[in-house]
């Protein structure tokens, strides 16, 4: 029961599920996208034309419609209840999942799955579930082991997605004479969204660990039970560094550009000839985009040691541009796998530049603050998603790589403010040295 009352399970089982419903949405898009015809275009380019279209309109969906909602949740939040922006979204994921399903076992048209996408944002979208985690997470850790706790969540999401990819494509060809390719898979995504909602709302447990490393609940019993939790949390006022806040968010920006917009695009790249993907690749795909996490965190224990947080940062974020540039390049199965290995350290960046961002500003603004850092990078989605998709449709006749090349470049620049925080985070020290004699 002290492991269910932990947010360590939730995440576990939404990522499981997760992963489930991405390698089916992936396939289902693919296969009805197939018979797809533009003017002008091949058989192959008008249905690369459809799948991309389709993940533009729908990504746009997912990462908009919750910036209203995500932003009440962080409010919610910080008075108090901490749970509502962990509980709250997983309804939403139940929901879109569903929806999906009766796509596949009805034969509804895929667009079906833009309100789908819409349900999900109206409960705050995965912008406002991974911030109502960080904060779990921030208010469980000490300042000095945050940026660890933070990269042991990204770990066991990261292992939850590798073992729920590599089954995915195998349980996507599962069918019987009554039901069809992918509703097993999706049946038990389901079943593992409901379990998670249910561990969050009835048993999950949020603790606050002050600074000398004790801790008590912040909320007892489940979610539903009012009490004393809408007092706003109370806490002695410390300074905001706004200028490291500041460079903090361009650089997420540019980071979650560069990652988001390849990113996006290798969802159509490894269905096109010359990888031209089935099920079975495709789960084994993402499972090794998962496997990252894993490396990533092998990385900061390696690395801890030896370099601060913004090394830790530059170093990850070198490892995607070099990896993600190689996969301009790639034209068979082999070769995608040796630039996947190349950004093993890639996702370093984020959670440590969320643990930087919840050292610069008090713990009563952790919610707020991780909040508007996923607002942030929804409006680099805003930009990304139909740049790359106009990219990637407009050179796929002669450099269907040229996005992952650009990508490599807006990380390079992602780098700039980064190294700017490690000029002036000593000069910080040494002037607050100073004041303190």
């Amino acid at each position: 029961m002290a492991l269910l009352r932990r947010v360590e399970p939730v995440i576990v089982l939404e990522q499981l599920g997760n992963t489930l419903f991405e390698t089916a949405l992936q396939l289902v898009v693919s296969d009805r996208s197939a018979n797809a015809s533009y003017p002008g275009l091949t058989p192959e380019d008008s249905r690369q034309k459809a799948i991309t279209d389709f993940y533009l309109t729908y990504s746009l969906v997912v990462r908009f419609t919750p910036i209203l909602p995500a932003l009440l949740l962080a409010r919610i939040s910080d008075r108090g209840w901490r749970r509502v922006p962990v509980a709250l979204p997983l309804g939403g994921y139940l929901l879109s999942r569903l929806a999906l399903l009766l796509v596949v076992v009805s034969g509804l048209p895929v667009s079906v799955m833009f309100g789908g996408a819409f349900l999900f944002g109206l409960s705050g979208g995965y912008g406002a579930f991974w911030a109502g985690v960080m904060t779990v997470v921030s208010l469980g850790s000490t300042g000095k082991d945050r940026s660890k706790a933070m990269m042991m969540v990204e770990l066991l999401y990261g292992i939850a997605g590798l073992v729920g990819s590599l089954v995915s494509g195998h349980l996507f060809l599962l069918y019987t004479s009554s039901l069809g390719h992918g509703t097993i898979l999706l049946i038990v995504s389901i079943l593992l969204h409901l379990l998670c909602l249910l561990l969050a709302v009835f048993l999950l447990q949020v603790k606050q660990v002050t600074g000398g490393g004790s801790g008590g609940p912040e909320e007892e019993g489940h979610l539903l039970s009012g009490s004393s939790n809408e007092a706003p949390v109370v806490e002695a006022a410390a300074g905001i560094d706004k200028v490291n806040v500041a460079l903090l968010f361009v650089a997420a920006f540019l980071y979650d550009f560069a990652v988001g917009g390849a990113v996006s695009m290798l969802v159509a790249f490894v269905l096109k000839e010359p990888l031209s993907w089935n099920a079975t690749q495709v789960g084994y795909g993402n499972a090794a985009s998962c496997a990252i996490f894993l490396t990533s965190f092998l990385g900061v224990v390696a690395f801890r040691r030896c370099v601060s947080d913004v090394g830790l940062i530059l170093i990850g974020m070198l490892s995607f541009a070099s990896g993600i540039f190689f996969m301009s390049f790639v034209t068979a199965t082999w070769m995608f796998y040796l630039a996947r290995l190349l950004t093993l350290f890639a996702l370093i960046p984020m959670p440590t530049i969320r643990s930087l961002l919840s050292q610069q500003v008090p713990s009563s603004l952790y919610g707020t603050s991780l909040t508007l850092l996923q607002i942030t990078l929804k409006f680099a989605g805003l930009a990304y998603l139909p740049a790359f998709t106009k990219i990637y449709q407009g050179t796929l006749d002669w450099f269907p790589g040229l996005v992952f090349m650009l990508a490599s470049l807006f990380t390079v620049l992602g780098m700039v403010p980064i190294s700017i925080i490690g000029w002036r985070l000593p000069l910080r020290q040494r002037y607050e040295r100073i004041l303190g004699d």
